[in-house]
């Protein structure tokens, strides 16, 4: 398999960032993220390209060939819908394949009131409505008929709400039937053949800011798949897409959207097997594909997420053993990651433990390689710390022991943390 070079833009969106989940450990493909905002991508791609025009810059696609010539780029994932709507527009002036849909498909899905019209007939369309004289009942929803997660999206509880809503709101609407029930995701894949070869829905428990932040996979369902195939039927689709159901007060499903890229929690598929996102790409490389068996169930809870930027240097580090690589009893697997961290730095790590009993055994008991560390010093209870070691200017010493640390910098004016800051020591650019 030759190396690719792929290009996420913008690369801090929360699909940038699962695109980034989905293909930074493939060992054929080197990642790079732009974005024309530092935001969140700039902390996780280790191959970051910062300032790129906003893509309604007269200069964005000169600008951004630019860097895809700088950097060698083959393919470009885009992870936004308005970037999808206008790289599709250009696909054909830019200097790398663009990985989504056929120009289409992605512009009918881009519009919900396009999408409608494009299915119209299909029993599993809700009722829409043009003006406010055709709403049979309240309530309705109005929202955007092109927007991004829920914005612009509203419940209407009578006709002086829509008609106030219609008012005030500038860009096309669209007025459709209130569903009360429980929404859901359907995660498709569709091969250059134009053949649907993967289906799999997953319910949206809990949503923030327009993003499913708890979702399980559901069992197989013949009436979704049947949705999906003839959605995709209709319209050119290829690599990645998904679409939205809701279900109405008589349970029956009803569509909200399709979208022509990776969903933000599409992690749910990747994690029973299924990479969607690096299907894709097999696809634009125009292998045939198997789909493995998926697992039964998965379920996901997403929350914030913690990465750290420290003013600080060091050249080699100290690190306790009990209650700081070993806590309750079990390997801390933050310490770890920051050990090996360290190796691939070249920067060394010497273990400094008051340890009872025999520490090279006690190690391999935890499956950790003693020579993992570039030294060893294990000393009596009785013994201190500080009087074992010559530390450099620049070494970071890390104890659970506030005493221990607090001895450490009084003796050598070196950096001293606790284990609960290795976490912030932790690089995840990759």
């Amino acid at each position: 398999m030759e190396q690719i070079n792929i290009m996420v833009f913008p690369c801090g969106s929360e699909i940038g960032l699962e695109l980034h989940r989905s293909l930074k450990d493939i060992r054929f493909i080197t990642l790079f993220g732009a974005s024309s905002v530092d935001d969140h991508g700039k902390w996780v791609y280790k191959n970051y390209i910062g300032s790129v025009p906003f893509i309604n810059d007269p200069s964005f696609i000169p600008e951004l060939n630019r860097y895809i010539d700088e950097n060698k780029i083959d393919f470009i994932f885009p992870a936004l819908d308005s970037v999808i709507a206008m790289l599709s527009r250009h696909r054909d002036e830019l200097h790398a394949q663009l990985l989504t849909c056929p120009d289409e498909s992605v512009q009918l899905c881009r519009s919900k009131s396009k999408t409608y019209k494009r299915l119209e007939g299909c029993d599993f369309l809700p009722g829409i409505y043009k003006t406010a004289d055709e709403v049979p009942a309240y309530p309705v929803i109005i929202k955007p008929a092109e927007s991004q997660g829920s914005q612009g999206f509203m419940i209407l509880e009578n006709r002086a709400q829509l008609e106030y809503e219609l008012s005030i709101r500038t860009e096309e609407q669209v007025i459709c039937e209130y569903l009360p029930g429980e929404e859901y995701t359907i995660d498709c894949f569709t091969d250059r053949f134009g053949k649907l070869r993967f289906v799999s829905s997953r319910n949206r428990h809990r949503i923030k800011n327009g993003i499913s932040v708890n979702s399980t996979m559901q069992q197989p369902d013949s009436r979704v798949r049947e949705i999906a195939e003839e959605i995709n039927s209709k319209m050119p689709l290829r690599g990645v897409w998904f679409f939205q159901l809701k279900r109405n007060a008589k349970g029956e499903y009803r569509l909200l959207e399709c979208a022509t890229r990776v969903a933000g929690t599409m992690c749910v598929e990747r994690a029973a097997g299924i990479n969607l996102a690096l299907m894709t790409v097999f696809d634009a490389l125009g292998y045939d594909l198997q789909f493995p068996k998926a697992l039964g169930s998965v379920t996901v809870d997403r929350a914030l997420e913690n990465i750290f930027s420290l003013d600080l240097d060091y050249d080699e580090v100290y690190m306790d053993f009990d209650d700081t690589i070993i806590v309750h009893g079990k390997v801390n697997f933050a310490a770890l990651q920051f050990v090996y961290q360290c190796v691939e730095r070249k920067i060394p790590v010497i273990l400094l433990t008051r340890h009872e009993t025999d520490i090279i055994e006690d190690l391999r008991s935890y499956r950790i390689y003693p020579e993992l560390f570039d030294s060893i010093i294990c000393l009596p209870r009785s013994e201190r710390k500080i009087d074992h070691v010559s530390p450099s200017k620049k070494a970071l010493f890390i104890d659970d022991s506030f005493a221990e640390r607090s001895s450490m910098t009084e003796a050598f004016g070196i950096v001293s943390l606790g284990v609960d800051a290795i976490e912030a020591l932790l690089d995840a650019r990759r």
